[in-house]
């Protein structure tokens, strides 16, 4: 399979995110399993003729059709008719600053370029470096983690954040940049350096006095995690096999650094958790050893999206052919060790990584669900050999190298299947190229569709709920589902809303190999009969979204959805992205309720609240980059000179920057009422 033929074209991009956004609308998977609306569609046609929840109506009238009708209610808990939120929302829109619910605040806590390390310079964007970026808050945030301080309690009040940078947008960070999306016409080693020091993660300490937070300064917690120079491990199964050694590693036990980390999790003995994303579009040239072609087609291998391999020759596969195998990992990181280095897992598996989220199943293992973010990719769950050891962390430390990786089957008859990636069993043998357990997690997406795994719309973040088991999948879209796809109820080709599904662990067990599954809700506004969407009918004007993508259950269990509609915003729903509440018990399930709106051009990311629930974290990105054809009155691309926003700083000497927003009440109540 050629992936270049399939390259959307930079030129008609109006920004990096925007090109990242159309690569994922890439379909890779060659499985001809039917895809996740096709067990949609067959389902809700077989189980609303059995109710009569379809009747006469027009399938065009669905938006407005009872959510019971489809979902089937909590089996315990309280029935309730009345909202579980009690704030004001606010109205859709777009402009250039954030807006949150009435009685609220939102602060920017840290913006890119603010120190982290005591010895980090002031932000100057004018006079950047990669020297002083490897000290500074990285580019475009996404993922956000909340440690207790100390570990083990509840503090809620002070604690260590971990943060995701995912990627950069050259045209809004360097001065003289222009409209250049792709960047390898005006790249240098310099700029190259920057954005790679800009890549990974932060740790820093935070503190809340008298009531609002702050960034505790000279911290001997703070760190970066970079993708230029921190040296990482690799353990677990595929670790030091002959695919992951390299010129620079014959070992294939180390490796520089991680890039693209978009969502992650935090464990029960407070290690961090950094999911490696679109890691194809690092790397670049012809591949130079053809027993990786295959494997590299699948994951859209070389990606071709950054210069980098023209100054850093492991990112070029014609001279170093096995270093993409070093990256499509989770990365385990001890945010109280600074000096530790940090672990990529290779027991969790090869692709992707949207998220990293865990629950403690009630036998005591550590259960990880993780979404595989690409139109018709799959759904997966690790769970460890060994119990969690609750009064001793350091006696966890290799636990996530020993387990069980599993695949989603959705049936039509609403139930799941977890099928195990285990070498050896069914096709997963070395007549299909696996002669090992490290060639089954190096190859995950090829393993995954011979068992016959169910493709899905972009699955993202994957959010366990330990108040009621369930856990929420959240499906961002998929534009690419061919119109001979969908029938019946779901008739959703060309889905650029995306949806929501609810699992329900068998007997509430998150390591049972089935479980049941349930349509939450679909995207897109319910007054349009073409987007058929569906939602409770007490969803307001303002209530409903689209493109669901991260999400966050507070200590109430509550669910919070954050959105990214990328360039398609306008089409979607005309509204920014933003943080939505969302109903999941009683009469008002599937009711959404707007809480938090981002300024023009950004995504919404990493929602986090604190363990008292009163301090609710967002992670706004890339501002002024998305879209900006569309915004009323701009209607061009931005650059650093000429940003749609200057969001948050809006200093004319200050270019856009992706910052932490901490959102609390003004009474200092529970967030949400």
């Amino acid at each position: 399979m050629s992936t270049s033929s399939h390259r959307p074209d930079r030129d008609s991009m109006s920004s990096r995110s925007e090109y990242f956004e159309a690569l994922e609308d890439v379909a890779l998977n060659p499985s001809l399993e039917p895809t996740l609306g096709d067990v949609i569609q067959r389902r809700f046609r077989r189980r609303d003729v059995l109710k009569g929840a379809l009747g006469a109506v027009a399938l065009g009238a669905l938006a407005g059709t009872s959510l019971r009708a489809f979902a089937d209610p909590l089996e315990s808990g309280e029935k309730r008719s009345e909202s579980r939120f009690g704030f004001t929302e606010i109205s859709h829109g777009v402009d250039e600053t954030h807006h949150v619910a009435p009685g609220y605040r939102a602060d920017v806590l840290i913006r890119w370029g603010d120190p982290v390390t005591a010895d980090a310079p002031e932000f100057d964007p004018y006079r950047q470096s990669a020297a002083s970026q490897l000290k500074q808050f990285g580019y475009n945030n996404d993922f956000v983690g909340y440690v207790p301080l100390p570990f083990g309690s509840a503090n809620a009040d002070h604690g260590l954040l971990c943060i995701n940078h995912e990627y950069t947008d050259e045209e809004v960070m360097f001065p003289g940049f222009g409209r250049h999306v792709d960047g390898f016409d005006t790249a240098t080693r310099a700029l190259t350096d920057i954005e790679m020091a800009c890549n990974g993660g932060s740790i820093i300490e935070i503190r809340k006095t008298d009531g609002r937070w702050g960034v505790v300064a000279n911290s001997r917690y703070a760190r970066r995690i970079t993708a230029l120079d921190t040296e990482m491990a690799l353990s677990g199964p595929a670790a030091g096999h002959p695919r992951l050694q390299t010129h620079a590693d014959p070992s294939g036990r180390r490796v520089i650094g991680t890039f693209n980390n978009c969502a992650g999790g935090i464990t029960p003995w407070g290690t961090y958790l950094m999911a490696e994303e679109n890691f194809n579009n690092y790397f670049l040239g012809e591949l130079s050893e053809p027993a990786e072609a295959e494997n590299y087609a699948r994951l859209g291998l070389p990606g071709h999206g950054f210069p980098w391999g023209k100054f850093h020759k492991r990112f070029d596969v014609g001279e170093e052919p096995n270093e993409p195998n070093r990256f499509g990992w989770v990365v385990e990181v001890d945010p109280f060790d600074p000096v530790s280095i940090p672990v990529k897992r290779t027991a969790l598996g090869r692709f992707k990584h949207e998220g990293a989220e865990g629950i403690l199943n009630g036998d005591g293992r550590y259960v990880i669900y993780c979404g595989d973010d690409q139109r018709f990719e799959f759904l997966y769950r690790f769970v460890s050999d060994a119990q969690v050891n609750k009064r001793d962390r350091g006696a966890n430390r290799d636990l996530l190298d020993h387990g069980t990786l599993s695949v989603a089957r959705l049936a039509d008859d609403g139930t799941l299947a977890w099928l195990p990636l285990v070498h050896g069993q069914g096709p997963l043998t070395a007549e299909n190229g696996f002669a090992s357990q490290a060639d089954v997690l190096i190859e995950t997406r090829r393993a995954a569709t011979l068992l016959g795994a169910t493709p899905m719309d972009r699955p993202e973040d994957v959010e366990p709920n330990p108040v009621n088991g369930r856990v929420y999948v959240m499906l961002t879209n998929n534009s690419k589902r061919d119109t001979d796809q969908v029938d019946g109820a779901n008739p959703r080709a060309r889905n650029i809303w995306g949806h929501i599904l609810e699992l329900i662990p068998e007997k509430g067990d998150h390591a049972a190999a089935t479980a049941r599954w349930e349509v939450l809700l679909r995207g897109g506004n319910p007054k349009d009969p073409g987007t058929h969407a569906l939602w409770n009918p007490a969803t307001s004007e303002q209530g409903w979204f689209a493109c669901p993508d991260n999400c966050a259950v507070d200590p109430q269990g509550r669910l919070w959805v954050s959105t990214d509609q990328g360039r398609a915003w306008k089409a979607a729903s005309g509204t920014a992205d933003g943080v939505w509440a969302v109903e999941t018990e009683g009469a008002k399930r599937g009711t959404g309720r707007m809480f938090f709106r981002v300024p023009v051009g950004a995504e919404m990311c990493g929602p986090r609240f604190t363990p008292d629930g009163r301090t609710l974290f967002v992670a706004v990105q890339h501002p002024a980059t998305d879209g900006t054809l569309d915004y009323p009155g701009f209607e061009r691309r931005s650059t650093f000179e000429d940003p749609a926003t200057r969001w948050p700083d809006f200093d004319p000497n200050m270019p856009p920057r992706p910052s932490v927003v901490v959102i609390t009440k003004d009474d200092g109540g529970p967030i949400g009422g």
